[in-house]
């Protein structure tokens, strides 16, 4: 597997020097003797390289070849699997930036180290073999045990999340366990490193939950979050929330929100006092990337996508859908967000306000990934999901009364239908309507819609340009055992990869196998 490896080990340590490094030493290729120990000798120093691989999490360019301005990292990749969905409208193909995403139209651009397979490929991969540098790391670091376990504790719980994407990005659903995942390493890997076959969902979850847990259990020596960006032990918890729900270990994923949402000591926050959505200070925000005036990114940013005074968001402008907006009660304070008078900028949809620079001319604002909102409805959704509806109500009221004060549901029980614009009236659909409301641009749509087993269409009334409306694929989107949004492996696995064969272990390039 030496040429994956080349690409990962050169990522990794440019991933480190984006903090610490010199610009020499991008220039480096390392070699086998090179094992990092540089950087991990203790947890006061293995902070610069978890601090780098943090950066990397927002920083367009390293991880593919071409199309940076589509690939800024984790808010890159929610927005490319909110565009995938059902809510989240692109008015127009602009730039072509997520157009291709969002019209299924990326998986034949597999051999490219360009389009999207690559990027997250690489992205996901990069973060691991940095992660398994600074737990290889942990027997011999030296300083306190809160400092060890803070640094370690993250580490894994980057791997975990590593893998979990790599999870819902290249394989199906967690209800086909003896599908084909993605391979696991989880030592430190040099050029000579020898490939790994793909493992199955099952072995892979296996791998995502043993981590997790372990990143919990050292985090919870030392709880407090040292900067927003960390992954400390809140967000550790919020990331299994979420992993839990995928696998529906519901008590597991109720547990395990609550507990997030008590450990960070964040709070419900009104609508009017987070506005833009663009600030990692706001009450409300568990983990995001604090962004500074060298690291903008400009064009190549969140915002510059999402603003219409941003050239992207402008040419390309991001909309809800109608069948959604109009889920809201006119006495919602989350209307704010979105603007129906606005014909300049709509096909139909409604035009977003819910994202904005915080200060345009310095292309200013932060990139919030994950938000207490989110821990409430995974909490409501479990206990649902559980048979708990007061308890679900519980949760969903805590959220609701300060975004609608004139909002109450008599709604039970947890049916859904297979269409996400179907309707069953049941209790655990007024939960995910709020959810999609809330979370909208930031949840992943389409991975809530997998682990749902549910499919999703889209029209023309909703708001949908006719570019967008994927009628060749219509059937798959309503078939949530397809293939339709898993991703094509990028070929420069397979080059490098013994173990890896193209005709036997690439993902379909159509819809079905």
């Amino acid at each position: 597997m030496k040429k994956i490896f080349k690409y990962l080990f050169i990522g990794m340590f440019g991933v480190l020097c984006l903090s610490s490094c010199s610009n020499d030493m991008l220039e480096t290729e390392p070699t086998d003797s090179m094992s990092g120990s540089t950087f991990m000798s203790d947890a006061t120093k293995a902070l610069i390289p978890l601090n780098g691989i943090y950066r990397s999490m927002y920083t367009a360019g390293w991880s593919t070849t071409g199309n940076t301005h589509q690939c800024f990292g984790i808010s890159a990749y929610n927005l490319m699997a909110e565009v995938m969905g059902d809510d989240f409208i692109m008015g127009a193909q602009g730039s072509g930036w997520f157009w291709f995403d969002a019209a299924y139209n990326v998986k034949t651009r597999y051999t490219s180290g360009a389009w999207r397979s690559y990027d997250l490929w690489m992205a996901y991969y990069t973060w691991i073999a940095n992660a398994n540098y600074i737990i290889a790391a942990e027997e011999t670091m030296a300083g306190s045990t809160e400092d060890v376990s803070y640094v370690i504790g993250q580490a894994y719980a980057i791997r975990a999340y590593s893998y979990f994407m790599l999870s819902q990005t290249f394989a199906r659903n967690y209800k086909f366990q003896d599908d084909p995942c993605v391979p696991i390493y989880n030592e430190p890997t040099m050029t000579s490193t020898t490939g790994q076959p793909r493992s199955t969902v099952k072995q892979v979850y296996e791998q995502i939950d043993k981590d997790i847990n372990k990143a919990i259990e050292l985090l919870a020596k030392s709880p407090a979050q040292r900067h927003p960006s960390h992954m400390g032990y809140a967000v550790a918890l919020g990331l299994k929330s979420r992993i839990c729900l995928v696998e529906e270990k519901w008590a597991d994923a109720l547990d395990a929100a609550d507990k997030a949402i008590k450990a960070s000591g964040k709070r419900i926050i009104p609508v009017n006092s987070f506005m833009g959505t663009n600030s990692v200070d706001a009450g409300n925000v568990m983990w995001g990337a604090q962004i500074v005036g060298d690291q903008t990114g400009m064009y190549a940013s969140f915002f510059a996508h999402m603003s219409t005074d941003g050239a992207y968001g402008n040419s390309a402008p991001k909309q809800i859908s109608t069948w959604l907006y109009n889920k809201m009660r006119s006495s919602d304070t989350r209307r704010a967000w979105w603007d129906p008078s606005d014909a300049d900028y709509s096909t139909g949809g409604y035009i977003q306000r819910k994202f904005d620079f915080s200060d345009l001319q310095t292309w200013m604002g932060d990139y919030i990934w994950m938000r207490v909102e989110e821990m409430y409805l995974n909490a409501a959704e479990a206990a649902c999901h559980n048979g708990n509806d007061a308890q679900a109500k519980e949760y969903l009221m805590a959220l609701m009364s300060v975004r609608d004060a004139n909002y109450s549901t008599s709604k039970t029980g947890n049916a859904l239908a297979t269409i996400t614009t179907d309707e069953t009236g049941s209790l655990l659909e007024e939960i995910l309507i709020q959810r999609r409301l809330e979370l909208w641009g930031e949840d992943g749509r389409i991975y809530t819609i997998r682990r749902l087993h549910q499919g999703f269409e889209r029209k023309s009334a909703y708001g949908w340009p006719d570019g967008l409306l994927i009628p060749t694929h219509a059937a798959a989107a309503k078939d949530p055992e397809s293939y339709l949004w898993v991703l094509t492996i990028p070929q420069a696995e397979f080059d490098g990869n013994t173990n890896m064969d193209a005709s036997k272990d690439q993902n379909p390039m159509g819809d079905y196998k």
